[in-house]
């Protein structure tokens, strides 16, 4: 299972694993201040290879990247959690999503993207190896950890079949999963996949989400040290439970179904050693979710 590392020089690196997890590695400013405890949560950009760059899909994005960059301290990871393209995943949806986050790379950030249903996972594999000479190519599941002082992230893919809603990840995927939990048993897990889940209620369940997602509770329920599950996919907001394991559904970057009632925007994620303040941005800067922070309180 390989390892790789960002800049060695920071005070908190970060660490990914698993075969199959593309890792887009930190470029520049070795002696950037970091904050450790920090980690911005983006998801649906959904970059399309037609779209103009001042429409509003491309400049939202835009956005979010001048955002992080103007911070005081870069945030020790930036999370890109699936539907990376617009619809189905074509090489030049890639390109302009590669062209966009690059500001990112230059500064030195450390960027780790996930799959979704509007992504194409053999395609994406390719550009993104075009676009970084010396990433590896992977057919497989893209799935690794991020690993920071207070918690570690498992990034699973939960792209079923591009263009399909529903997700799912695999018997393969969850043994990798449970192995990778037990191995990191001494630090909070905080599961990050692009799909809702199907159990419960609003916004646990939404059509379209994770297929398995009874089976992945079975493996997260019984490993105290899952906190947290977070995902995109439905372009909405809001936070729930199940097995006291918190559940984030983080906004979209990209468009919402219902501008009446989501907008658009990121997170920014504050790690504490109890837990985690969930800190919600909007690009409409009068929206009631922006600048909005909830604190979730780990399970003992």
């Amino acid at each position: 299972m390989p390892i790789h590392l960002t800049n060695q020089s920071r005070r908190e690196f970060l660490t990914t694993l698993g075969a199959g997890l593309l890792v887009l590695p930190a470029l520049g400013a070795p002696t950037a201040e970091v904050d450790g405890d920090l980690v911005a949560i983006l998801n649906d950009t959904h970059i399309g290879a037609k779209q103009a760059p001042d429409a509003a899909i491309p400049s939202n994005l835009k956005a979010t990247v001048s955002y992080l960059l103007g911070l005081p301290k870069q945030p020790a990871a930036v999370l890109i959690n699936g539907d990376l393209a617009m619809r189905d995943g074509q090489p030049g949806d890639y390109q302009f999503f590669a062209r966009l986050i690059q500001p990112l790379r230059e500064a030195g950030l450390s960027v780790h993207l996930t799959l979704g249903n509007h992504d194409d996972r053999e395609v994406f594999s390719r550009v993104l190896a075009e676009e970084r000479p010396g990433l590896p190519v992977v057919t497989a599941r893209h799935v690794g950890i991020v690993s920071t002082r207070r918690a570690n992230f498992f990034l699973l893919d939960s792209l079923l079949k591009t263009m399909i809603a529903p997700g799912d990840l695999g018997p393969e995927q969850l043994k990798w999963l449970s192995r990778a939990l037990d191995a990191q048993a001494g630090k909070p897990a905080i599961i990050v996949a692009h799909h809702n889940l199907r159990f419960g209620g609003n916004p646990k369940s939404f059509p379209g989400g994770l297929e398995d997602s009874e089976p992945l509770w079975e493996v997260l329920a019984p490993r105290r040290q899952v906190k947290a599950y977070v995902h995109g996919h439905i372009h909405h907001w809001g936070l729930g439970e199940h097995a006291d394991i918190h559940i984030a559904n983080t906004p979209a970057t990209s468009y919402v179904a219902n501008p009446q009632t989501s907008t658009t925007g990121w997170t920014m994620a504050r790690l504490r050693d109890d837990g985690m303040v969930l800190t919600t941005h909007t690009h409409r800067s009068d929206h009631e979710w922006n600048d909005q922070s909830h604190e979730l309180k780990w399970r003992a």
